[in-house]
């Protein structure tokens, strides 16, 4: 058997850890390039205008299968 080490729980460590983490997280945000006020009002938008037209579409053959199945069943 090979020798293991056990790992025991420091505070310390968990500390610096967790620092070094939300560095790192900061730094990365820096690196984002975000979108602008007009780019995401235009994606959303967009998503909204392509929700609606789903819903209707969905909506129709809704109405459409279940007017089928009352002519089936009749």
């Amino acid at each position: 058997m090979g020798s293991t080490t056990k790992l025991e729980w420091n505070p310390t460590v968990w500390m610096e850890s967790s620092r070094q983490y939300l560095s790192d997280v900061r730094t990365e945000f820096r690196k984002v390039t975000w979108p602008s006020q007009r780019e995401y009002v235009g994606g959303t938008i967009g998503v909204v205008v392509i929700v609606a037209i789903l819903t209707l579409v969905l909506g129709l053959i809704d109405v459409g299968l279940s007017e089928i199945m009352e002519l089936i069943l009749r």
